[in-house]
């Protein structure tokens, strides 16, 4: 069972802790309970609640109509709103309470509508970026473990590898080269396996070489795939003060190409981009850049 502060509810849920505790004490809606020390916190149940309660709120249900509705009739309401309602805050915050269960049925079924509503491209845009954005709150504040980050990962990443399975494959003699790639000790690839799909769906030819890969292996594909354009994600791996040494390392030693850096790693602000080496610091800014290649 997690334990939430209300600043983590509020970000959460996006409802200001000062109205939180206005709801709490006029309506009711919530029952925090206290530590030994007597600090206020919440639990998964109160999560769920808040999110529902929010969602509700949004859909112009009054708070005092809601406080008077039971759990069934408020999960009953929930229900219909994300059977019927294409509002993707609706569809987020079903993905993260199906992340808390992990129920695989309810995240998959709610994540298989936006993408029939929206498209692969604007599903991952819309839904799964802001979601993996409220679950790395998660994350950081130790109320998922690792268990929850696999369940997230496993299911999305087989959703962008049937979509990237699904365009057509592209002659590399007719078209721009991208090669992808993470460094040695780099394990978090759903970045770039979307970034894989982007490329796919915009007809250029990719290599994925994909995780966890020693540099003397990229140099011996370049040799043989010789690409118009690198592309590499810098999640956790190489360490803060190593990353400007292996930028340096890149492009010095495929100076004829194109570097495309994306991912935690590459944002610090201390680092220095030789002229082959582009930052980018938002996926968007990935497709746009991409868009007049």
């Amino acid at each position: 069972m997690a334990n939430y502060s209300i600043r983590e509810l509020e970000h959460l849920s996006g409802i200001k802790a000062h109205t939180i505790r206005i709801w709490e004490q006029r309506y009711g809606i919530l029952s925090p309970k206290r530590t030994d020390t007597n600090i206020r916190y919440y639990d998964d149940a109160d999560l769920k609640i808040i999110l529902n309660v929010s969602l509700l709120n949004d859909k112009g249900f009054k708070i005092s109509k809601i406080a008077k509705m039971s759990a069934p009739e408020i999960a009953e309401e929930i229900l219909q709103l994300s059977e019927n309602s294409s509002d993707n805050q609706v569809q987020i915050n079903a993905l993260v309470l199906a992340t808390i269960e992990m129920n695989e049925v309810k995240f998959d079924g709610s994540l298989n509508k936006m993408i029939r509503q929206l498209g692969f491209e604007q599903a991952m845009l819309k839904i799964i970026y802001p979601f993996l954005n409220k679950i790395g709150i998660l994350w950081q504040t130790d109320n998922i473990c690792p268990a929850h980050e696999h369940f997230v990962s496993n299911i999305i990443r087989q959703k962008i590898i049937v979509a990237i399975d699904g365009q057509n494959l592209q002659n590399p003699n007719e078209a721009k080269r991208f090669l992808l790639f993470l460094p040695e000790g780099e394990l978090h690839e759903l970045a770039l396996l979307f970034m894989h799909y982007l490329l796919r769906a915009r007809h250029h030819h990719v290599m994925y070489l994909g995780q966890n890969l020693p540099f003397t292996d990229l140099q011996r594909a370049a040799e043989v795939y010789r690409p118009d354009h690198f592309v590499c994600v810098l999640t956790s791996i190489p360490e803060r003060e190593e990353v400007q040494a292996f930028i340096d390392k890149l492009s010095g030693t495929f100076p004829e190409s194109d570097i495309i850096l994306y991912g935690f790693h590459a944002q610090h602000n201390f680092l220095r981009f030789p002229a082959n080496v582009k930052k980018m610091q938002r996926i968007t800014d990935f497709i746009a850049a991409v868009d007049i290649i």
